[in-house]
Order: structure tokens, then C-alpha cells, then sequence
């Protein structure tokens, strides 16, 4: 009786355990499957990687706000868009004023809420891929399972914000800040986003080095918590990203 209580015990005890959060972020850089593995035995923590993402996007918000200033940040992003500029600048006075609180105040605010929003972006990518993943690719993965992984397969983004944060605090010209590409990890971030052709410049940023990076993370992560071939989690993630980026190009070129 005691040998066999031992055994079981023994053998219970890697999947109770697991593995502890700082090693679960440190091997998503060095050794992912083994943290997608913890997170498919019923490990599905994922403050650390949130806590982290959230502090880091903070330190990004402070250097963005000391140092470009969130009206400069809202008057460039006008400034890319020349016929938003043209329309606004031939609107009354009382009504630009009106668009740039309103403006200002969304800005501020998706700064301030990013820890939240990390949530709900989270919440609907976790759905469109366990859905797809089980029904498509006959998958087995639990919507939690999929949940935490994603905290994890993000965290490469904070190689990213952090670069974007040496950038603004080595002396980058605010008037040439893009909040919306700040870091030069793609092709977009070495054209003119105003004299390049929209659906180009869109599908060079789109060619990103962290979102790459990124996806084949997701990719790992979804297909062993699912239980399918990995190739299965590549086509379900690159799949709905090349969908993306075809609506953005696509959206880029009947605009532009």
C-alpha cells in the first residue's frame, strides 16, 4: 500500500506543482513548449505576464507623456491623414476644438486602461482560436487554456515597447512620433507613412519581426493545448492574421 501511495503521489506531484511563474515567462523565450505544456496540464496562471505587460506599457505611457506630449501625440496622427486634416482644418473653430478633446481624451485613455484592454483583446482572440482550432482542426483546447497562453505569447511585444521606449528618451523628434508604429521592428517603420502608398506602407508594417514572432508562439501554444499537429496551430493563427492584414491593406487602398 505505501509503495504504491508513494508512486502516486510522486507522479502527481510534477502536475500539481508545475512549473512557477518566472519560469513559465523565461521559457516562453527559451523553451515555449514547456510552458504551453504546464499551462495544458492545468496550470493556467497568467498574472505574471499581465502584470508585466502592464507595467511596461505604463513606463512606455510615461516616456510618451514627458517626453512627445499626448496633444503632440493626437495632432501627428491628424497629420498622417491629410484629408482628416483638410476636413478638420476647414471645420469651425467651436467643432475642432470639440474633436481634439475628444480625441485627447480617447488617446489618454487607452494609455490609461491598457491593463484592461489586454483583457478584452485577450477574451476575443481566445474565442476566435479555440473555436477554430476545435471545430476546424478538431482540437480538444479549453477556452482558459487558451486564455493564459496568450499572456505569454505576447510578452515578445515587450522587447518591442521597450524599444520604443529608448527611442522617445534618445532624443526622437516629437513631431515625427507614430503612436501607432514606434518601434523600428518592421519595414513600415523606415518609409514615410505620408508620401508612401497607403496599402503598401500598411503591409510593410503588417511584416512585423515581434508579431511574427508573436504568432508562431501562438501558434506552439494552440496547438498542444489543443492536442492537434503543430501545423495546425501555424494555420490557425497565421491563417486569421493574413486575413487581418488583407482587410488592412484592402481598407489602406480604397481609402488611401
Amino acid at each position: 500500500m505505501s509503495d504504491i501511495g508513494v508512486q502516486s503521489v510522486a507522479a502527481a506531484d510534477p502536475q500539481e506543482s508545475g512549473l512557477s511563474q518566472w519560469q513559465r515567462v523565461t521559457n516562453t523565450f527559451t523553451a515555449p513548449s514547456k510552458t504551453f505544456e504546464d499551462i495544458k496540464r492545468g496550470n493556467k496562471s497568467w498574472w505574471m505576464p499581465w502584470l508585466i505587460l502592464s507595467a511596461v506599457g505604463y513606463l512606455f505611457f510615461a516616456a510618451v507623456f514627458l517626453k512627445v506630449g499626448m496633444q503632440q501625440v493626437v495632432d501627428n496622427q491628424i497629420h498622417l491623414n491629410p484629408s482628416q486634416e483638410e476636413k478638420l482644418a476647414q471645420a469651425p473653430p467651436a467643432a475642432r476644438e470639440m474633436t481634439n478633446k475628444i480625441s485627447l481624451y480617447v488617446t489618454e485613455g487607452a494609455f490609461a486602461a491598457n491593463p484592461v484592454l489586454l483583457f478584452a483583446v485577450d477574451a476575443v482572440v481566445s474565442v476566435v482560436l479555440w473555436g477554430t482550432i476545435n471545430f476546424v482542426f478538431g482540437g480538444k483546447a479549453k477556452f482558459g487554456s487558451i486564455f493564459a497562453l496568450w499572456f505569454f505569447a505576447v510578452l515578445p511585444s515587450v522587447i518591442k515597447t521597450l524599444l520604443g521606449t529608448v527611442v522617445i528618451f534618445s532624443g526622437a523628434a516629437p513631431e515625427s512620433f507614430n503612436v501607432k508604429n514606434f518601434a523600428p521592428t518592421n519595414l513600415g517603420a523606415f518609409l514615410n507613412p505620408i508620401d508612401t502608398n497607403k496599402a503598401l506602407y500598411a503591409l510593410a508594417t503588417s511584416l512585423d519581426v515581434v508579431t511574427i514572432w508573436t504568432l508562431v508562439l501562438l501558434g506552439i501554444g494552440v496547438a498542444t493545448v489543443a492536442g492537434v499537429k503543430r501545423t495546425s496551430g501555424y494555420i490557425a493563427v497565421f491563417g486569421w492574421w493574413a486575413i487581418i492584414v488583407l482587410v488592412g491593406v484592402g481598407f489602406a487602398l480604397v481609402t488611401g
